[in-house]
């Protein structure tokens, strides 16, 4: 697909449609579970008046996040919550019987009706001990998940090998998540939305937007491609207080590349150039899509960003670690998306 032209800070041509928010529901240094989750549900009322069309949370274990139990946190924001879409960003299909997701989600979308979203992601979201603590083996076995999403779609249209209640019927929203060209060409395959998670894995986001928007076959649900793009933001009121609050995330990042995960630290002035240049590297290539700024910068990182993808929705994501300013960058981050809409 040929690359539509553009200004500095609008896309011509094409209209942004869509922007939503991916949730780790961190848990910070000196914090607990229980704060980071009531978080959560503030920063989802509050991005909810902002015009986000949704707000995803995470299967994540083993790790300082407060998403383990995904199901029950979607519940908590939703019912906190009155329009904007609630789901998984995502579940870790490798880890669940489907079945058991179908009566989860169902049971969600019984709840709140038409506004629960279920990513389905083929990583178990863990090492392998904790996959085995899960009781699921992880074999590497590449058809396992596609089954497992054909039997999943299957629940939810009343078709399952078993009866499913309350899941036949909902009206839950299926998303294939990946970062590999896997995923790309599932969600092509199956007529569904595809979530690239460029905002830690970007190497091969252009390759698969390609490939599945190559691929694409209409189905019931969707008739035609749609791109979804992760996208790490940090928003402040100048570039330099942007770059400061983007450090929590990286001294986050830099442990758990190192096998020794952490709760989010505080921000740590001029921690990138302190590292080696090899960390500096790593950093700089997994959180290569990112728009960290002031309102200008960061209008100008999220045009770039979306003239590169032609993304249909942006899924942002921030580990800042504290709350106010977290609040406070989804404020800037709307803002930049709305002035993009203008400027289309």
């Amino acid at each position: 697909m040929a690359a539509k032209q553009a200004t500095s800070r609008g896309i011509k041509g094409k209209r942004v449609t869509a922007y939503s928010f991916l949730d780790l529901v961190p848990i910070i240094e000196g914090g607990s579970a229980g704060q980071a989750l009531a978080n959560a549900a503030d920063l989802a009322v509050h991005a909810e008046s902002l015009g986000f069309q949704r707000y995803w949370i995470a299967e994540h274990h083993g790790m300082a996040l407060a998403g383990a139990a995904t199901a029950v946190v979607i519940g908590h924001v939703a019912a906190a919550t009155k329009t904007i879409r609630v789901g998984a960003g995502g579940i870790m299909l490798p880890n669940h019987a489907p079945l058991v997701i179908a009566e989860q989600f169902g049971t969600l979308d019984a709840l709140f009706p038409g506004r629960i979203d279920l990513g389905l992601g083929r990583a178990p979201g863990s090492d392998p001990a904790v996959a085995r603590a899960l009781r699921r083996a992880f074999d590497g076995d590449e058809s396992a998940f596609p089954r497992d999403v054909v039997e999943l779609q299957a629940y939810f249209a009343g078709t399952g090998p078993v009866p499913a209640t309350p899941a036949a019927g909902a009206a839950v929203r299926l998303v294939i998540l990946g970062s590999s060209l896997f995923g790309a060409q599932l969600a092509a395959a199956l007529g569904l939305p595809f979530a690239f998670a460029a905002h830690f894995a970007p190497d091969l986001l252009d390759e698969a937007a390609a490939v599945y928007r190559h691929y694409f076959r209409a189905s019931a649900g969707l008739a035609a491609p749609y791109f979804i793009c992760g996208v790490n933001v940090f928003g402040a009121d100048s570039d330099e207080e942007a770059a400061l609050l983007a450090s929590s995330q990286a001294q986050a990042f830099v442990a758990l590349r190192s096998g020794r995960p952490i709760a989010l630290p505080p921000p740590k002035p001029g921690y990138r150039e302190s590292l080696p240049a090899a960390a500096r590297a790593m950093l700089d290539r997994v959180l290569e899509c990112s728009a960290v700024g002031g309102p200008a910068k960061l209008a100008d990182d999220l045009a770039a960003i979306l003239r590169r993808t032609q993304a249909d929705e942006l899924i942002l994501s921030s580990g800042i670690y504290d709350h106010a300013a977290r609040k406070h960058s989804l404020t800037r981050a709307a803002e930049a998306m709305r002035a993009l809409r203008v400027a289309a």
